[in-house]
């Protein structure tokens, strides 16, 4: 696979940032399917990996958004797995 060309970068960006807008516009999942036609274009626009990467790229962003308003989420005070020994620990401790 050779290198793509500027003009077919600009493509696949521009039709990234347009499916991207209209998820965050309709407020919908990635497989709900007000957004199908700018998949589709996105993915003939974009090689595969490319797609793979932008996709991953998407979720990071809004997960760092995520934690970035709301904070670190704590674990729930009735959490118990932190207060069990290691498995590891119980082994050393029997030998």
């Amino acid at each position: 696979m050779s290198f793509p060309t500027k003009e077919e970068r600009s493509k696949c960006w521009g039709a990234r940032d347009k499916y991207w807008e209209c998820l965050d516009h309709n407020k919908v999942n990635e497989k709900d399917s007000a957004c199908t036609e700018f998949r589709k274009l996105y993915e003939q626009s974009c090689s595969a990996q490319w797609v793979t990467h932008f996709d991953r790229r998407r979720n990071y962003l809004k997960f760092k958004e995520k934690i970035e308003k709301d904070g670190i989420p704590s674990r729930p005070e009735n959490e118990t797995s932190f207060k069990k020994p290691r498995r590891i620990y119980q082994k050393i401790q029997r030998l």
